[in-house]
C-alpha cells in the first residue's frame, strides 16, 4: 500500500511538469501586437505579394543567392505579378527597403530573428 502513495505522488508531479508549459502559455498570452512598419515611399508592391513575402521574403533571399552564385542566374520573374526583377539583395531589394530601422530591424526583432543581411552587405546610405 506504501508503494501506491508514492506511485499517486509521483503521477501528480508528472502532470504538473507537463501541463505546466500549457497553463504558461495560457497565462501570458499570445504574440505581442504586429510591428508598424514604415513602408517604402511610392511604391505599391514588392516583388511577389505581401503574404508571400511576410512569411518567405528569406526563403527567396536564399533562393536567389544560389541560383546568382551557382547557378549563374541574373534574373528572377515574380510568380504573382509576372514582372522581371534583378536577383540581387543590394541591388533590387534595397533600392525600396532603404530605412533599416523603421522596416527590416522591426519586424526581425519582433521574430526574434538573429540574421542580419548587413552583417555582409552594403547597409544603405544614410544609415
Amino acid at each position: 500500500m506504501n508503494d501506491k502513495s508514492k506511485s499517486i505522488v509521483g503521477l501528480v508531479i508528472f502532470l504538473a511538469l507537463v501541463i505546466f508549459p500549457v497553463l504558461y502559455n495560457f497565462a501570458v498570452g499570445g504574440a505581442g501586437p504586429r510591428p508598424e512598419l514604415e513602408l517604402p515611399e511610392g511604391e505599391s508592391r514588392c516583388v511577389e505579394d505581401k503574404d508571400f513575402m511576410t512569411a518567405h521574403h528569406m526563403d527567396l533571399l536564399l533562393e536567389w543567392r544560389d541560383a546568382v552564385v551557382r547557378q549563374g542566374k541574373k534574373n528572377y520573374t515574380s510568380q504573382a505579378f509576372g514582372e522581371i526583377y534583378e536577383m540581387s539583395l543590394t541591388g533590387t531589394c534595397m533600392n525600396c527597403h532603404t530605412k533599416r530601422e523603421t522596416f527590416c530591424t522591426r519586424c526581425h526583432d519582433y521574430a526574434d530573428v538573429d540574421n542580419d543581411c548587413w552583417g555582409c552587405h552594403v547597409e544603405p546610405e544614410g544609415q
